[in-house]
């Protein structure tokens, strides 16, 4: 059984879902964080929070701050980002760390990057969200691990994948 579950596919597919209903199978076996949009009250989206396992929440990226790394038209909150995702991804033994997702706005934080090379190196048990095209050399990297399995989310495999 692969110790690393990397979960890919286009925008809206259901990534975020899959793994949400992983770590609610997994319960306290579960650590980590998953990632949801901020609305506003027109419903169009305007941001993006981290939200720990455990409850914690912080900002990812937002149109309005106008300050931090840009992807599209949202700017990354870096500092927001490591301080609320980063201590859910300690490694202990017998969980699941779970991470979602690894993509642009999250390896601009080195942090996270230099962690999640220290969890793939450790062996820890690992399901991530990917996105389906690009990412660069890290996520290739993360690709490559031979112990390594890629699930693609797809409209008629989403409920059935967490299982």
């Amino acid at each position: 059984m692969s110790r690393k579950i990397l979960v890919t596919g286009p925008p809206g597919c259901g990534k975020t879902t899959v793994v949400r209903k992983v770590a609610e199978i997994l319960g306290e076996n579960a650590a980590g964080f998953y990632t949801e949009e901020i609305r506003d009250a027109k419903k169009q989206r305007i941001g993006f929070r981290v939200v720990t396992l455990d409850g914690k929440r912080g900002e990812l990226a937002d149109k309005i701050s106008g300050r931090g790394p840009q992807v599209g038209s949202y700017r990354v909150n870096v500092e927001s980002f490591e301080r609320v995702a980063l201590p859910s991804l300690e490694m202990e033994e017998g969980r699941i760390l779970i991470v979602d997702e690894i993509g642009k706005m999250e390896c601009f934080s080195e942090t996270f990057v230099r962690r999640v090379q220290e969890i793939l190196q450790a062996g820890s048990p690992f399901l991530a969200t990917i996105p389906l095209r690009g990412g660069g050399d890290f996520l290739e990297e993360i690709c490559r691990q031979r112990d390594a399995k890629t699930f693609t989310v797809t409209p008629e495999n989403r409920e059935t994948l967490p299982a």
